[in-house]
């Protein structure tokens, strides 16, 4: 229970944080549809541990090989398996370790009565390997349904906030800084605070913000299914994720109705279109078109250096000073997993919309 994401596109993940393997199972690939495990490779790339100093120093290559599901090049409609082996587990970093201060060591003993204590199993955001891999090729799915493009990138850290263009912002822009902020000022700033950090043995939080273009009208089930509310669920269920934003936001509730309100205009590419976007391309739970705009907290890594007061798992009273490889701020490699997160949420709404109206989204696409 708890590891299938979706209805029409299952993504099922497997596999602990320094276990033999970590992976997916998608299932409701549509046949057919060509599938190139460079693109898969390229986004696990984006994601893996190692890649500066202000990430884990976890040495993983992090390579897919892709299992079942695809034969010359297409998918063949049936479960798509990919899986990675893992290459530099440590599991003596945790043995015998009491409950880590806001790790998730002690709820899941309290609901399951035993839990993979090494580097958290399941709770540990070497889950979301498969999540990137099942986004990439979702990714692909929706290559051939329409022209949608999904770019994330670091917007704040630690309460100091970048200034990035939405409308331009691409992911090579994002990705041309380690910290993965378009913003080069702000990307400066920002890789200094997690440096400061680190050195510190702490670590700190913020916030990735996301657009998606290209996005239909029409997307979305409207009360118990709206988008936006499949768009939270999708990136609450991320590691250390705290809040998620769609439009305006909590800053909306600072707006009168007059100024927050998207008028509608006529638009020679999309036929209707707004002159703003407070809503985030989402009205009444169904896309309108327009740029999907989304935000999301994480929280400071609960993993830090310094001793800690805790209890061991028979409620005794002790001390902890963590050890091991951890991400001073779970940031610049969060970007890929939102991206993928939001591209999973896309697809299963897309063809949601396929197969109960079937034909395509009567709005063309940008």
């Amino acid at each position: 229970m708890g590891n299938t994401f979706g209805h029409a596109f299952r993504v099922t993940t497997f596999g602990e944080s320094h276990g033999g393997e970590v992976g997916v199972v998608i299932d409701g690939v549509p046949p057919r549809v060509p599938i190139d495990l460079a693109l898969v490779q390229q986004a696990l790339d984006r994601r893996r541990p190692g890649q500066s100093k202000l990430v884990s120093q976890r040495k993983e290559p992090d390579r897919a090989r892709i299992l079942s599901g695809v034969e010359g090049g297409l998918s063949l409609g049936t479960p798509l398996t990919i899986a990675v082996t893992n290459q530099d587990a440590r599991p003596a970093d945790y043995e015998a370790s009491p409950y880590r201060p806001s790790h998730a060591d002690f709820t899941w003993d309290a609901k399951m009565g035993i839990r993979a204590a090494s580097g958290g199993g399941r709770a540990s955001a070497r889950e979301t390997l498969g999540r990137v891999a099942a986004g990439a090729i979702a990714a692909q799915v929706l290559s051939t349904l329409g022209a949608v493009e999904v770019v994330a990138w670091v917007d704040e850290v630690s309460g100091d906030r970048a200034e990035v263009d939405e409308g331009s912002v691409s992911i090579a822009l994002v990705d041309a800084t380690p910290v993965r902020c378009p913003d080069r000022a702000a990307a400066a700033r920002f890789e200094a605070a997690i440096d400061a950090a680190r050195l510190d043995g702490d670590t700190v939080g913020g916030v990735v913000r996301c657009v998606a273009r290209g996005v239909p009208a029409g997307l979305g089930e409207p009360v118990f299914d709206k988008l936006d509310a499949a768009f939270a669920g999708a990136l609450m269920s991320l590691p250390a994720a705290k809040g998620v934003e769609v439009g305006s936001g909590f800053a909306g509730t600072r707006l009168r109705g007059s100024r927050h309100n998207d008028p509608f205009v006529p638009d020679a590419a999309l036929g209707i279109a707004t002159t703003t976007n407070h809503s985030g391309g989402v009205q009444g739970g169904i896309s309108n078109g327009m740029p999907i705009r989304l935000a999301v907290a994480f929280k400071p890594v609960a993993t830090i250096f310094h001793e800690q007061v805790t209890v061991d798992d028979t409620g005794r009273a002790t001390t902890l000073r963590s050890k091991g490889r951890h991400d001073p701020c779970v940031l610049p490699r969060a970007v890929p997993i939102v991206e993928a997160m939001v591209q999973l949420v896309l697809l299963e709404h897309w063809l949601r919309w396929r197969g109960q109206v079937g034909a395509p989204p009567p709005v063309p696409l940008r």
